[in-house]
């Protein structure tokens, strides 16, 4: 039993939990009763355990943005909801006791008495939210079903269990009358809610723990909880695992859209033409949008060519990057002025070869990634496309961003890049979290991507030598930039 069921939370089960339940088994009517007798003292339990709690906001909080519609399954008194600062919050619980209480406290939530086996709402859900429930539980698969019928392809279920290896230090608590007395929980490992996730038609878009001190001493908490817990082999001590999932992909849900290539260039005026000729046409349109960043080899002239030549048969358009610099800027001025409903970066030297623009909008469309990255990190490079350094450099940053961002990424500076319009414009108002940072514009996107729980997902490419041009990328300098990114990762995606 978790803390957060110490809160006085009522939780639904019925009958033996299929392949895990240790104990005597519990029915529907007995937890309703057990849990209705503790709502009286719900404040009490909350109060000894406000660490722990205080510290499940805070995560639920940075995982589910404020303004969304939010369901949360178990609500018991509502504290948890209602710190998610929902636009229309729902709440179900199996207690009377509780779901009264609830309602007396946040007037603003709906919250209503029901079996989390068989959910009493309907409509879909931005997120969902089972917050030390599935431990009480008579069928965690039929819960989670549940869930995944209250869900559009763009729903997030956050799931929050305890860490079994706490479970003699729950029971001493327990006994000390230092946390609310349960009944046998469910035997579920991460692995094992990972695997039912599946079942229910969910895939698991990033993981973690949390929580190495529930109890608040000045100093040790906050090392202990927001630093050591995060640290690799300490992080698998915490007491809170959980779990983001969405909606598993379903190929017959297939969306297309139109399509704006955007190509940032600075004195690249030897590819321009090769890389508007290669460039395919994709899904129900493609347009490319040309960001000049005050070239001085005729690179504008080449884009003006260009925009001629195919005038009537690609909508080729020039959109001067002005006194931005970097391109960072030059990628956010391009998705400004693109009018598709899908986003690419291509970048204009053409070491990522425009033949393989396709594969992105396949994986894309097909609901497999949210944001589609390309690895040059797979397959052999052409002799002088990477220098060794700057390989060794980006193996290294590659490593460094899976553990920040809790979603395996081999290559962080390929500049191929692709998502849909609609999450770069959230990405883009939820810009200020991390601040104007990235000069490059991938941190931008793969931060922002991260934050807001979306799939990303590399592709391999092979990646060629410059035909034209010399590089934009200082490796040192560069690679200095890079170390202080490392550092707005950790200091707002692992201490947040």
């Amino acid at each position: 039993m978790t803390p957060g069921q110490a809160a006085g939370t009522a939780r639904d089960s019925r009958g033996t939990a299929p392949g895990g339940t240790r104990g005597a088994p519990w029915d529907l009517a007995q937890a309703r009763s057990h849990f209705d007798s503790l709502a009286p003292e719900a404040d009490r339990w909350l109060a000894r355990s406000r660490a722990y709690h205080e510290e499940l906001k805070r995560l639920l909080r940075f995982l589910v943005p404020p303004g969304l519609s939010v369901l949360e399954v178990g609500c018991g008194t509502g504290d948890l909801l209602a710190a998610l600062a929902p636009a229309r919050g729902v709440g179900v619980d199996l207690s009377r006791g509780m779901v009264q209480r609830a309602r007396a406290r946040f007037p603003a939530l709906r919250c209503v008495v029901g079996d989390a086996h068989r959910l009493p709402v309907s409509g879909a859900f931005d997120a969902i939210v089972l917050s030390d429930l599935v431990g009480q539980l008579g069928d965690v698969w039929a819960a989670l079903a549940e869930a995944r019928r209250l869900s559009a392809p763009h729903t997030r279920v956050v799931v929050t269990y305890y860490n079994f290896l706490w479970e003699p230090v729950l029971k001493l608590a327990e006994r000390l009358g230092l946390k609310m007395p349960q009944r046998a929980q469910n035997w579920l490992s991460s692995r094992d809610l990972e695997n039912l996730l599946h079942l229910a038609g969910f895939e698991v878009v990033t993981r973690g723990e949390r929580v190495l001190l529930p109890k608040r001493i000045p100093g040790l908490s906050w090392l202990c909880n927001r630093l050591l817990a995060k640290l690799p082999g300490l992080r698998r001590l915490g007491l809170m695992h959980y779990l983001v999932a969405r909606p598993a992909p379903d190929a017959r849900a297939r969306r297309e859209g139109t399509v704006t290539v955007v190509i940032p260039c600075k004195d690249e005026a030897g590819t321009i033409a090769d890389a508007v000729a290669r460039t395919p046409d994709m899904g129900l349109g493609t347009e490319i949008v040309f960001v000049d960043g005050n070239s001085k080899d005729g690179t504008v002239e080449r884009i003006r060519e260009e925009i001629e030549r195919w005038k009537g048969r690609r909508e080729i358009r020039l959109v001067p990057q002005g006194d931005g610099h970097g391109k960072g800027d030059a990628v956010r001025k391009g998705f400004a002025a693109a009018r598709g409903d899908v986003l690419m970066i291509l970048d204009a030297d053409l070491t990522v070869p425009p033949d393989d623009l396709p594969r992105f909008y396949e994986t894309l469309v097909s609901g497999r990634g949210e944001l589609v990255m390309g690895s040059r990190l797979i397959y052999p490079m052409e002799k002088q496309a990477m220098r060794l350094a700057n390989l060794l450099g980006n193996k290294a940053f590659s490593m460094m961003f899976t553990w920040l961002l809790d979603q395996r990424i081999k290559d962080t500076l390929c500049g191929t890049k692709v998502l849909w319009r609609r999450d770069y414009e959230e990405i883009a108002r939820n810009r200020p979290y991390f601040g104007d940072f990235d000069p490059f514009g991938d941190y931008d996107l793969i931060f922002g991507a991260a934050k807001r729980n979306l799939k990303i997902v590399e592709i391999p490419v092979r990646y060629r030598e410059r035909v034209y041009g010399d590089t934009k990328i200082s490796r040192w300098r560069h690679g200095w930039l890079l170390l202080k990114m490392c550092g707005v990762a950790f200091r707002k995606m692992k201490l947040a």
